[in-house]
């Protein structure tokens, strides 16, 4: 890897360094189950606004049936979807949109370098650029995997409030 528009080197950081494990990650995140992304949390830096996680990828990933059969990889909006949920853990553990969901609001400039196949580690580097308290937040993300960068970009996230999706009437089937 070429350290030039790097976000952070990964010297910087060490993956055996667990600063929050899944239980943490689930007091901030509510994703559960095939939507968990988010493994462990290895940096998380306030004061440069950087945070580092990785998801890791089993065998048994719901979505290896069908993405691609015979030769399965991760979906890249999976890796966005990773990404954001690291996003949302730094916001919600540094309370920086006051709120209990952290929806998508958006992606910028968002490339796919490299494929995540199952057994893979993806490592995720997020670095917060702009925070419009209680709205907004906009963060570039970078994932690395076997030392390679498998995607990157700029995401928005934006702050949900609870009460107007739990007082929605549900429809079920």
């Amino acid at each position: 890897m070429t350290g030039k528009d790097l976000i952070l080197d990964p010297s910087e950081y060490d993956l055996n360094n667990c600063v929050a494990d899944i239980e943490e990650i689930r007091r901030k995140n509510p994703q559960r189950f095939e939507m968990e992304q988010l493994t462990a949390v290895v940096l998380d830096d306030p004061a440069r606004n950087i945070c580092v996680g990785y998801k890791d990828y089993s065998p048994q990933e719901f979505w290896i049936r069908g993405h691609m059969p015979g030769m399965p990889v991760l979906p890249g909006i999976l890796m966005c979807e990773a990404a954001a949920q690291l996003c949302s853990y730094f916001v919600r553990k540094h309370k920086l949109l006051d709120e209990k969901v952290i929806g998508f609001g958006g992606l910028d400039g968002v490339r796919f370098r490299d494929v995540v196949t199952p057994g893979d580690r993806l490592v995720l580097v997020a670095s917060l650029l702009k925070v419009r308290p209680g709205v907004m937040i906009t963060a570039r993300f970078q994932g690395f995997v076997r030392d390679s960068m498998a995607c990157e970009g700029e995401i928005r996230g934006v702050a949900i409030p609870i009460d107007a999706i739990t007082s929605r009437k549900t429809i079920t089937s």
